[in-house]
């Protein structure tokens, strides 16, 4: 692969802020956040009530602030990424930031208004745009387009009919990281490429949470790759291919915050861990003191390999939340970025690569070609196979006439009888056809009458609309400036000179302030330097102000180190919760499977899963066919039968009924086994007989009872004794039956 333009570039980082949205308006919030357009600068002040520290102040290549608009966004940022991807090189546009910061909104945003319309749909046009402005017929284009997502570290189609099939992540020496089976459309138009990215985004994974009702819960990456043949006038014929990706990264989110539980904290788990890993290989290209780049510590990494200190063009949009609530995350997002803004790509123009489709499309034209002047030519006129006709098949309806035979045994009465009966059925069928016929014909005039005044209102519409034409052809003839040139043309050229006005102005802008930091670099190094002074005094003022100039880095320098250590603290926390929950969920599942799997099939499990190193997960060889997996596939269940039984089982049923192993399931068709009984019949309360016998006295049916012999029961039963001589001296007592 031929290269050009192999001159060093840096990221370009963007920075964009949204205005306050309804809810933290309502709940007192206010922003933070301040945005200098002309210089770049970014300055976040700590909230009411912390340390009185001064405001953080960065300074990016391009910031945007809540009044921004996306056209103006899309010109000045991505608009020359496409550009250069129409000339072969490579470029990759990613948003960054928070969960709720507006990332979607910035990379797809809304289909109307048309003012909504993020970068990929923008870009979209603008491809086609510029391909159809080319007005080089020896120019042969190619578009392609996929779209994948990343969730939960696996990697998905999003335009396959099997969204949620996990493809494979592959790389060579020719095409570098791919992802193999990824479903890539040829597309003509930019309606194709809307087509794709809404299906695409039908199934992409997204999730409420408290911070985003739509919060993406994947990093999505839509791909277009342009291929563009050239002629030279000597018949050679030159390939470029360039390719754009445009990703949409999922937000960064504290479980504190986004309430994430269960399958949202998983999700929230993984987006977090690729994202500190596309951190740390920021940070390790940064350094310039890493000789290894931790590209594989996750699969977003490696699809971003290229575009992060390789052979791209590289615009990275930090999106942030102005409110003050999000103090810690707007800091953390601001500090990644001005990281990401130091990294150094080398990108080329790919020139003749070896995985250009176009390549293979005009081979398979030219090969097709071939074949059909090979057989042009190979017969003669009206000849054999290969001859200039072909032979006309036709199918012949041949009527054969009924003839009835003498039958023997049947009289001649009979048979005039059966003739008569099939003329007149020949005669009913014949009056039928003609019946049908008029009608069909009938049906045609009448058609043929709606055609005829359909096409005059065609003439008389026709002859209206060429009538306009002609209208418009005399009032733009009439629209011609004074040096005979037309002025919608006109109009049309200094639109396009305007827009070269605007682009210079930019890249003056531009080189304004690089040449305002440079200018700052220098002047602080000047006064690094060792200088003369006339008098001690002069030593002494400059030194003090040198001094000054140095204590206010110290204790900056010493504020960035106190901010970071409470950052690192509170992602230190908040990783510990995250894993503090994973781990209760963990005992949960655990346990549920302890109390419901028995050990001997949790043995069988584990002897047969394996683990795969690349997806870090185990698998178990031809789980497909177990359980519930293959019940579809199962015979039906017999009528009157617990579950599906085979014929021999049946049969064997029916022969041996006694024989329980070919019995269904059903308790109700089983004879039970009654167990040994442990238990015994209750038969009441056993009373003391003396006890029994007093209360069976006093239940007697007499009305009154003598208690003359009452001093024979215990004193603890009857203690009637007035007098005090410790027995009851005969003294009768009445006593009288209790109610029932």
């Amino acid at each position: 692969m031929a290269s050009k333009g192999k001159s060093s570039e840096s990221v370009k980082v963007i920075v964009r802020c949204r205005p306050l949205n309804s809810t933290e308006e309502a709940n007192g919030n206010y922003r933070i956040v301040e945005m200098e357009g002309r210089t770049g600068a970014v300055t976040l002040t700590r909230p009411a009530g912390g340390s009185s520290e001064d405001p953080k102040v960065f300074s990016f290549d391009k910031v945007y602030d809540w009044n921004s608009q996306q056209a103006t966004l899309y010109a000045e940022t991505a608009a020359p990424i496409v550009d250069s991807v129409l000339q072969g090189f490579n470029g990759t546009i990613f948003a960054y930031g928070q969960t709720g910061t507006g990332k979607s909104h910035t990379m797809e945003g809304k289909e109307a208004p048309e003012e909504l319309r993020g970068i990929i749909p923008r870009a979209f046009h603008h491809i086609f745009d510029a391909i159809t402005a080319v007005a080089n017929p020896g120019k042969e284009f190619l578009v392609r387009a996929s779209y994948l997502e990343i969730y939960n570290e696996e990697i998905r189609d999003l335009l396959a009919k099997n969204a949620t099939h996990r493809l494979e992540l592959k790389e060579n020496t020719d095409s570098g990281v791919y992802v193999k089976d990824l479903t890539s459309y040829v597309v003509k138009s930019v309606r194709e490429c809307d087509k794709l990215r809404e299906f695409g985004h039908k199934n992409r994974k997204t999730g409420e949470t408290l911070m985003n009702k739509d919060s993406s819960r994947s990093h999505a990456i839509f791909t277009i790759t342009v291929e563009q043949c050239e002629t030279m006038p000597d018949g050679h014929a030159s390939i470029r291919m360039g390719k754009l990706n445009m990703v949409d990264l999922a937000g960064s989110e504290r479980q504190s915050k986004t309430g994430a539980t269960g399958e949202r904290l998983k999700e929230a788990t993984r987006i977090n861990l690729s994202l500190s890993a596309l951190g740390n290989c920021i940070s390790a290209l940064v350094d310039g003191k890493s000789s290894h780049i931790p590209y594989r510590d996750s699969k977003l990494t490696r699809m971003l390999q290229d575009s992060l200190g390789g052979n791209t063009k590289t615009v990275m949009i930090a999106n942030l939340g102005p409110a003050d609530y999000n103090y810690e995350e707007s800091l953390s997002t601001l500090r990644y970025a001005n990281r990401a803004k130091n990294i150094q790509n080398k990108p080329k123009i790919n020139e003749d690569p070896k995985d250009a489709m176009l390549r293979e499309f005009q081979e398979e034209i030219a090969r097709l070609r071939d074949q059909l002047n090979a057989a042009g030519t190979s017969g003669g006129p009206g000849g054999g196979p290969g001859g200039g006709h072909r032979e006309l098949v036709v199918e012949k309806v041949v009527e054969k006439e009924v003839v009835v035979e003498r039958v023997v045994g049947v009289s001649q009465e009979e048979v005039d009888r059966i003739r008569r009966e099939l003329e007149a059925a020949k005669e009913a069928e014949k009056q039928a056809l003609l019946d049908e016929n008029l009608a069909q014909r009938e049906e045609a005039l009448r058609a043929q009458a709606a055609l005829l005044e359909q096409q005059e209102r065609m003439a008389s519409e026709a002859e209206r609309v060429a009538e306009t034409e002609r209208k418009l052809r005399d009032l733009e003839a009439k629209l011609i400036g004074s040096d005979g040139t037309n002025i919608i043309d006109e109009h049309a050229r200094q639109q396009q000179e305007l827009e070269r006005y605007q682009a210079e102005l930019r890249r003056r802008e531009d080189a304004e302030r690089e040449a305002a930091r440079a200018l700052q670099e220098q002047q602080d190094a000047m006064l690094a330097k060792e200088e003369k002074y006339g008098s001690l005094q002069e030593e002494a003022d400059a030194k003090g102000r040198k001094l000054k100039k140095l204590y206010a880095k110290y204790k900056a320098a010493q504020s960035e180190i106190a901010d970071l250590q409470a950052e690192f603290q509170t992602e230190r926390e908040d990783m510990l919760e995250t894993v503090r929950e994973l781990t209760r969920q963990l005992k949960l599942k655990a346990a549920t499977i302890d109390l419901f799997v028995p050990p001997e099939e949790q043995a069988k499990i584990e002897s047969r899963a394996e683990w795969d190193d690349e997806a870090e997960e185990w698998h178990i060889a031809r789980a497909e066919l177990a359980g519930n997996a293959v019940a579809n596939g199962r015979p039906q269940a017999s009528r009157h039968g617990r579950r599906p039984v085979s014929v021999h089982a049946k049969i064997a049923s029916i022969l041996n009924p006694s024989n329980p192993r070919y019995k269904g399931e059903n308790v109700l068709a089983l004879e039970l086994e009654m167990p040994e009984r442990t238990t015994q019949d209750y038969e009441g309360v056993q009373l003391n007989p003396t006890i029994k016998q007093a209360i069976d006295a006093a239940l007697d049916d007499s009305e009154e009872l003598s208690l003359e012999g009452a001093q024979n029961l215990p004193s603890m039963y009857f203690s009637y004794d007035p007098e005090g001589t410790g027995r009851a001296k005969g003294r009768k007592k009445s006593i009288k039956k209790p109610a029932r």
